[in-house]
């Protein structure tokens, strides 16, 4: 072998490595893209994660808003609190819209969520200022979706375990904070089957009570894959599951409910046809004390509730 052959082999050799290198950089460098960049790997396997990464965050402030418009008319039903995501417990004060003549002010109606449970005070209708009515979430068509005028942010966060379908959208921020936007479809019967055992029996009965289990979502995530902002498209038959909700507080689920759904205070709709609700909700302040305490059995309202 001459010199000349010698030296256009080493460097082919020295080609050969250094493409080695790049491609390993370039490996390398995806992957850290993956993990804090613009792409951020399979959309549906980030969302599936979206609930336990609230879990491993511990506590949040919330707010909510549910909104709704049919006949022209919109009425959005705000709440603000806290929520335990380890303990699935939260808070929120949740503020009714105006009666549509404008001339009547409601009091916040304070929600206390829990596994199963839903807890509401001023809630009116007869009951007592100082008692706290108690609804079980599993008995109400849409499982407390939409009932308490704002979804339990766990269960919001919990809808994600269902995700069929994502895309991801690209970074944008939500209130200061860097996220990454994701659109897809959940599945509420998946989203049941996975779902922490808190949680599993409402979704199952919302997976049988909404118009269709598929809901729409758009999800934007921090960093750390925890949810700043969520929102969700349900769908509701109206009128349905109001016969039983006559005769008790478990099946009608309040003022909140009522407006959310087109019922007292707030649009309406023809019994038997498909309602849309929009329902966002908006995490913050991850590491926030909370101290949610459940009422005693005493200051239960065990009277029958009158109707609104």
């Amino acid at each position: 072998m001459t010199e000349r052959q010698r030296r256009q082999r080493g460097a082919a050799a020295l080609a050969g490595i250094v493409a080695g290198v790049c491609v390993c950089a370039a490996g390398c460098s995806g992957t850290g893209r993956a993990a804090g960049g613009d792409r951020a790997g399979d959309p549906v396997g980030i969302l599936h994660r979206a609930a336990d990464a609230l879990v491993e965050a511990g506590t949040s402030k919330a707010r909510t808003s549910m909104e709704m418009a049919t006949g022209g008319t919109r009425v959005t039903i705000r709440g603000q609190g806290v929520y335990d995501y380890r303990r699935q417990l939260g808070e929120l004060k949740v503020m009714l819209p105006q009666d549509p003549a404008g001339t009547s002010e409601h009091r916040p109606i304070t929600e206390l969520l829990a596994p199963g449970a839903l807890f509401m005070k001023n809630r009116g209708a007869g009951v007592p200022a100082d008692k706290w009515v108690r609804v079980e979430t599993a008995t109400l068509s849409d499982g407390n979706l939409v009932t308490g005028g704002a979804t339990d942010p766990f269960a919001a966060a919990e809808v994600l375990r269902g995700t069929r379908t994502a895309t991801y959208v690209g970074r944008t921020e939500v209130a200061g904070t860097a996220v990454r936007h994701y659109r897809g479809t959940a599945d509420l019967a998946v989203a049941a089957r996975d779902a922490s055992a808190g949680g599993r029996d409402s979704l199952r009965a919302a997976a049988k009570g909404f118009a269709t289990a598929r809901v729409p979502f758009d999800a934007y995530l921090d960093d750390e894959g925890r949810i700043r902002k969520v929102r969700h498209r349900f769908s509701f038959v109206n009128g349905r599951g109001t016969e039983e909700g006559r005769e008790t507080e478990e099946g009608r689920g309040g003022q909140a409910g009522r407006d959310a759904r087109g019922g007292h205070g707030g649009p309406g709709g023809r019994r038997g046809e498909a309602v849309a609700v929009a329902s966002t909700t908006l995490l913050y302040d991850f590491g926030a004390p909370v101290d949610v305490r459940l009422p005693a059995p005493g200051d239960i309202y065990a009277g029958r509730i009158a109707e609104d």
